[in-house]
């Protein structure tokens, strides 16, 4: 059942100091507005910070670290030590990726009927079982069912992290906490290339990648209880919030427009989801990106290892890659929610990554059939391999553009389960474009990269068409109702405005912006660029 907040009952909770007013306009008397201060929004904010985002920030972390090793683990003998051959390994990398794209369906489900708490314990405990239990891998088929196992209880990661920073932080301020939990995909970069350099000089029985893959999946493990204890389904039952203070951020998140959580599966928002371009338009530019970010995961050690260095100069090469990553992801988020503007942030990137691509390819191309890279080959190849560290500002930008343009809990589910469906497509198709045959440049894998990327760049600018006609339409809408054509979007304002207290949004942003109402059935609801 979906939570509401009663007027006459948890309203009346708030302290004299927090007054609650009636609005002249559009308001009946049983529907009273709280009053906050910019110093209430930012305490708030912070108490949400400190217990939402942390929890957040920590198992994105280790989410990240799991998958990277594995591409570490190559370079320490992973496909020696169990025979593998390269196209068999290039399938492992896919397999994780098959598993997340078939679960999607009953994921967005999932994240709908069961409590974020609960849902995240559990997948948090399953796939940490899953990471150790790939040290005991003897053959391609053992790493074949625990990648698998893998991808099937991430699955729901991005779609459950992305929907709660939806349910805790108004429109301006989701950039930057998405920038905070997806940019630790840099720190866990860093973090697996010391532990991986570490564990390296490992020698005996037990190999380097074991104790890798063992290390990470024991501590995803352990860290599950963690979850449990610290996070909250909710602000109605947040338990760090007082019942005063539940009200006030219940009330900040008025204007976003896109309701506050419902476990009530509406399948007229599923279907919505289908009949709405802007989800075909937010798969294409999901996939494409990821298309990338598979070639960087499973192979970026590997093609640094083929510019001529040893497995412990490559694993140190690593970490450059991912503070490079954390970079660009808070400069891409911090610039989006600074100017207001997500889609011309990421096309700006996604032209960087571009032209990392350019030098990559050129120089492969020079020395195609050449068995070494010349220094200054090698270090145009380095550089243009760091360059496609801005690509990873890619998924946050867009998950932040998604959920601030989706509202109604069933459609947000669906369309992030899209979007995670894309990703995982991306990533079964991008380790196929390199395959062993084309090693060690793989120049034609680099180059659909490249043209991939170009692509990706022109489906930006046509969703920012598309959603420029849908707010035309609301317009129209809104005349039709006799409210007025344009209205004043609080949710975007940089310092806090409480309900009615700016005159071109008094009134008009009404119950709608709590309930459980999708973007296309809400008149009121503004599209962002």
């Amino acid at each position: 059942m979906s939570h509401t907040i009663q007027p006459h009952t948890d309203m009346e909770k708030a302290h004299s100091t927090h007054e609650i007013e009636h609005d002249a306009v559009g308001k009946t008397d049983n529907e009273p507005v709280v009053i906050l201060t910019e110093e209430d929004n930012r305490r708030l904010c912070r108490k949400t910070d400190k217990r939402i985002l942390a929890i957040l920030m920590w198992i994105y972390f280790l989410q990240i670290f799991d998958k990277v090793v594995f591409g570490l683990g190559n370079v320490f003998g992973l496909r020696t030590d169990l025979g593998m051959t390269g196209d068999q390994y290039s399938f492992a990398g896919s397999i994780h990726a098959i598993a997340q794209l078939s679960w999607q369906p009953f994921s967005s489900y999932l994240i709908v009927r069961v409590p974020a708490r609960t849902l995240m314990t559990f997948l948090v405990f399953a796939w940490g079982c899953s990471a150790a239990c790939m040290a005991a891998a003897t053959n391609y088929q053992g790493i074949y069912v625990t990648r698998f196992l893998l991808g099937l209880f991430e699955a729901g990661c991005l779609p459950l992290f992305s929907i709660i920073t939806a349910q805790w932080y108004r429109r301006s301020e989701q950039p930057l906490r998405v920038a905070c939990w997806y940019g630790t995909n840099g720190i866990a970069t860093i973090v697996a290339g010391i532990l991986a350099f570490g564990l390296g000089h490992i020698n005996g029985s037990f190999k380097a990648w074991q104790a890798l893959y063992l290390f990470a999946g024991l501590i995803t493990v352990l860290s599950a209880p963690l979850v449990w204890f610290f996070l909250d389904n909710d602000i109605q039952s947040a338990r760090f919030f007082t019942e005063e203070e539940k009200v006030m951020a219940v009330e900040r998140l008025r204007a976003n427009q896109t309701g506050t959580g419902s476990h009530e599966w509406k399948w007229n928002q599923a279907l919505e989801v289908f009949m709405d371009p802007k989800s075909y338009l937010w798969f294409g530019i999901a996939m494409l990106p990821n298309l990338g970010a598979s070639v960087t995961n499973v192979f970026g050690p590997t093609l640094i290892a083929n510019f001529g260095f040893d497995k412990f100069i490559t694993t140190l090469l690593t970490m450059p890659f991912g503070a490079l990553q954390t970079i660009a992801i808070l400069i891409g988020c911090f610039s989006a929610q600074r100017f207001s503007n997500k889609a011309g942030i990421f096309a700006f990137l996604m032209a960087v990554a571009v032209g990392g691509c350019v030098m990559l390819y050129t120089q492969a191309l020079a020395a195609y059939g050449v068995p070494a890279l010349t220094q200054s080959q090698q270090s145009i190849s380095l550089g243009g391999y760091y360059l496609l560290a801005f690509l990873y500002a890619a998924n946050p930008l867009l998950v932040s553009w998604i959920i601030a343009n989706t509202a109604g809990q069933t459609k947000k589910s669906v369309t992030m389960a899209i979007y995670n469906g894309a990703s995982s497509a991306g990533n079964i198709v991008g380790p196929l474009l390199f395959t062993a045959a084309d090693a060690p440049r793989y120049v034609p894998g680099l180059k659909s990269v490249m043209v991939i990327f170009i692509v990706l760049i022109g489906l930006i600018g046509l969703q920012v068409v598309n959603l420029f006609f849908l707010n035309k339409r609301r317009q129209s809408q809104r005349v039709a109702k006799g409210l007025p054509k344009i209205i004043h979007d609080t949710s975007m304002d940089k310092t806090f405005k409480t309900y009615g207290e700016d005159e071109g949004a008094a009134g008009h942003i009404g119950e709608e912006g709590l309930k459980d109402v999708s973007d296309l059935k809400n008149p009121l609801f503004t599209y962002l660029y």
